[in-house]
């Protein structure tokens, strides 16, 4: 079911070209449909999206906007147990996030310049919550509450009805513990759309966050600069590095919790250890007989996933930085060792205590992460995510007198002569 590969220079950069490829280019059929329908939700707003949503998945809700007190009656309907679990989530996370808040600055140099940085939140945030199959109320948490946080004014949450028309109940309570202000029942890229351009019914946002499909990423890639956008984002991906001390059994575990998300997912585990290899790919045959999304993941683990053996941890861990994986989990017997050598992760699970799902619902950082190698230079979303900044600059007479003759220079050796002036105009 997984392939086995012994690390020798050359296979195991093969797999790594293989992996970053598997995104493969969006499909041009793809791309030509959603272009089209945001260009009739710009033109057409409220009724474009009516059609769509008839086209797309056969009904309309009874109310596009779900109203304030169905978030409360979600809260109070659904399931105690999972509503306790969401609220020990939500504090987890805030308590995380907010220690990523920045504040604006000023400093004062010689001469009465003062120079400074204004940090502020966006005004208001759209998020996209998928609501069929694939409904995520973690998702709904992970990116609300950093908005909030950064100090959003509003969140204009979209998520498609369910088949009945109606909202699903999870989501919708999420939403409430979250802090979302109002949310609507649409979803595909007509909805992206509607958040994008607004339209007589959804309020114009600033920026999109949230997960969906082909349709929905796609939709985000070609709205941004129109808005911003989180990121996007590829198959899930997860990566082990283990050593002789660790659990074949978790390991198993760990790589197919990646796997069930998708047939493009990649699970990959890299170890010096023969005896994890082999034992680990016994626990892959063993546990997915029971588990639900059998078929999904036995095809990612066929198409995506691998076993790779290296000489040594070390080898490993270099490996880990040319992938730059989503979630990287080091189940190794030291593993705090490495933090400081791990340079390229959207998150980093350390020991034999700390899967991947932990991350996923519950400890507090990010579950949003880049993918696809991207790890080299993205981010997690963040509180950062929600903010922009605006650098200020106050010169006196004094200040500029003695900072003229060097500004003239630099501007009249670029040719600005109009640069050059406006500082020598004032002398």
């Amino acid at each position: 079911m997984i392939r086995m590969v012994r690390a020798d220079g050359v296979s195991e950069q093969k797999l790594l070209r293989e992996l970053k490829a598997r995104s493969g280019e969006i499909d041009r059929a793809v791309t030509a449909s959603v272009t089209q329908i945001l260009d009739d939700v710009r033109r057409f707003g409220d009724t474009s999206v009516r059609e769509y949503t008839m086209k797309f998945d056969g009904a309309l809700p009874e109310q596009a906007e779900i109203p304030p007190e169905a978030l409360d009656a979600a809260v109070e309907s659904c399931d105690s147990t999972f509503i306790y679990a969401l609220y020990k989530a939500a504090d987890n996370i805030r308590d995380f996030h907010r220690r990523q808040k920045q504040q604006s600055w000023l400093e004062p140099k010689a001469d009465g310049v003062l120079l400074g940085q204004r940090v502020r939140a966006l005004r208001r945030v759209g998020l996209y919550v998928p609501g069929g199959t694939a409904a995520y109320p973690s998702s709904v948490l992970m990116n609300a509450i950093p908005a909030k946080i950064a100090g959003v004014q509003e969140i204009v949450m979209v998520t498609p009805p369910r088949k009945d028309g109606t909202a699903n109940p999870d989501i919708l309570a999420a939403a409430k513990i979250a802090g979302v202000d109002r949310v609507f029942l649409m979803g595909g890229a007509q909805a992206v759309a509607a958040l994008a351009y607004g339209t007589e019914t959804v309020p114009q946002v600033d920026k999109i966050v949230g997960p969906g499909n082909i349709y929905v990423a796609t939709a985000k890639k070609l709205l941004f600069g129109t808005v911003d956008i989180d990121m996007i984002a590829g198959p899930s991906e997860i990566l082990i590095v283990a050593d002789e001390t660790a659990d074949p059994k978790c390991l198993a575990a760990d790589l197919m919790s990646q796997a069930e998300h998708d047939k493009m997912a990649s699970a990959v585990l890299l170890t010096n250890s023969e005896r994890i290899a082999a034992r680990t790919a016994e626990e892959l045959e063993r546990q997915v007989q029971a588990l639900s999304r059998r078929d999904i993941i036995e095809q990612a683990l066929r198409d995506f996933g691998a076993i790779i053996l290296c000489d040594t941890v070390d080898r490993a861990v270099e490996f880990a930085n040319l992938l730059a994986p989503e979630h990287l989990e080091m189940a190794v017997k030291d593993p705090l060792e490495y933090i400081g050598r791990i340079d390229n992760a959207g998150s980093v699970f350390l020991g034999q205590y700390a899967p991947e799902p932990l991350g996923d619902y519950y400890a507090g950082p990010n579950h949003v992460l880049p993918t696809g190698g991207t790890a080299r230079f993205f981010s997690p979303l963040s509180v950062d995510s929600f903010v922009k900044k605006s650098s200020f600059i106050y010169y006196t007479q004094t200040a500029l007198e003695k900072a003229k003759d060097d500004i003239v220079t630099l501007a009249e050796a670029e040719g600005l002569t109009a640069h050059a002036n406006a500082v020598k105009v004032r002398f």
